[in-house]
């Protein structure tokens, strides 16, 4: 499939700048991929599809405050830093990215906070963005820490909202995120609540949870063609022994498993038996996911309503079905469907 396969037009307006009130009652559209028939429904509504031993899997990762603004040293110059992964714990490195990149070299020292109390030098230029930052700082890495996302501003995707709110930091997180790593939070798992765990339970579904440290790639732009040309930016996944036997058993026993968001359906398949089943896993995926593929292991997805020509849609349509998910999409422009990590959700069946 090519690139401009995934074009839409998406209004400005249609990208949710905040998450509804409550966060089950998002709106749900439900695709049947065998059909394409669609059903309009509310988040909430979702226990009604599944029963007794359907299993749903989660990301339960947690977004850490990973956008930074500071100044060049010298000419006092606004910078903005994403912080992306810590390398070193040690030596306080971080992988970050630079904005304006251009004005950045290595030896350059950064400053960050009011009173320029954090201080970074830039170490190595990785890429034509990227770079590596050594922290400056003598204290104990506890105290480094909390001074650094102290300074740090919740990473909501400024194509969404261009000024952060106080409330981002709890919107922007799942109530269920465990394990500090991502950069962005796993949208499909924002619709989920305790009031809905509770009902879930009621209903013997069972849910477990895997962790991947989503990354800044899924927003990177496609710039090829070609899909089979693209390379994904590798995010840390692990699936550990409880989640594994939870996943393996709903297979067995003939039940449904849900993932719940891309980064859960790139996670599964990452490394697959021959019978379907997942492997116990700590490591990295820069698993592509593009139409036309077989799923081994979801037989349900949920996914909120991504951006035109993402690679999370690419996914998502390779699931549900490439003509199945562009018709959905058109669907859900016509009935006023908000679109983003803060917008509403798909149920696809």
């Amino acid at each position: 499939m090519k690139l401009s396969q995934f074009a839409f037009e998406l209004p400005q307006d249609r990208i949710a700048q905040e998450p509804v009130r409550w966060r089950d009652e998002a709106r749900m559209m439900v695709l049947h991929k065998d059909t394409g028939e669609i059903e309009h429904r509310l988040f909430k509504d979702i226990v009604d599809y599944f029963g007794k031993g359907d299993t749903f899997v989660l990301n339960d990762t947690k977004v850490f405050p990973a956008r930074l603004y500071g100044k060049k040293e010298k000419t006092g110059a606004d910078i903005i830093v994403f912080l992306l992964r810590e390398l070193n714990r040690e030596q306080r490195l971080w992988d970050v990215i630079v904005d304006p990149a251009r004005k950045i070299r290595i030896g350059n020292k950064l400053y960050f906070g009011d009173d320029e109390s954090l201080v970074a030098e830039v170490i190595d230029n990785t890429t034509s963005r990227g770079r590596t930052l050594r922290f400056l700082y003598d204290g104990p890495y506890e105290d480094f820490k909390e001074a650094l996302f102290a300074l740090g501003e919740t990473p909501v995707p400024q194509w969404v909202k261009p000024k952060v709110t106080p409330e981002d930091a709890e919107n922007f997180q799942t109530i269920f995120a465990a394990h500090e790593g991502a950069v962005s939070a796993p949208a499909a798992g924002l619709h989920f609540s305790r009031e809905l765990f509770n009902r879930m339970i009621l209903k013997d579904i069972e849910k477990t949870f895997i962790t991947v440290h989503m990354g800044i790639g899924h927003f990177r732009r496609v710039d090829v063609e070609d899909l089979s040309k693209h390379r994904m930016d590798s995010e840390r996944l692990i699936i550990g022994e409880e989640a594994a036997a939870a996943i393996n058993k709903a297979k067995r026993t003939g039940k449904k498993v849900v993932a719940v968001g891309v980064t859960v359906m790139r996670g599964l398949e990452t490394y697959v038996t021959t019978t379907h089943e997942v492997n116990v896993f700590d490591g990295w995926t820069n698993k592509f996911i593009f139409p036309p593929y077989q799923y081994s292991v979801p037989d349900a997805a949920v996914s909120n309503f991504h951006l035109p020509q993402s690679t999370m849609l690419m996914c998502v349509a390779a699931f549900g079905g490439y003509d199945h998910v562009m018709n959905a999409y058109k669907v859900a422009l016509e009935e006023g469907y908000r679109f983003g990590p803060y917008g509403d959700a798909l149920l696809i069946l």
